[in-house]
């Protein structure tokens, strides 16, 4: 599982900002853990894709815009499936 150049505590800190502002982006009502779930989930997921396209970025700055986008974007798919 690469946490895209963080350690697990930060990637676990950025990644609930990361979901925070995705659910304040997408007028969505989450909780904290839903948050930090979401953020995480969306950097790993959306690092994946980057990578299969042969994009790859470290650090945490790039890991708080990876998981925004990638919040933002799990959350349109909840939405979309939810209908």
């Amino acid at each position: 599982m690469s946490l895209n150049g963080v350690g697990l505590l930060a990637a676990i800190i950025i990644g609930g900002l990361a979901g925070w502002l995705a659910e304040q982006f997408m007028h969505s009502q989450m909780g904290l853990i839903a948050n930090i779930v979401l953020g995480i989930i969306g950097a790993l997921v959306l690092n994946f894709i980057l990578a299969a396209f042969g994009m790859a970025y470290t650090g945490w700055v790039a890991y708080l815009i990876i998981g925004f986008i990638g919040a933002c974007l799990l959350i349109a798919a909840g939405r979309a499936v939810r209908g």
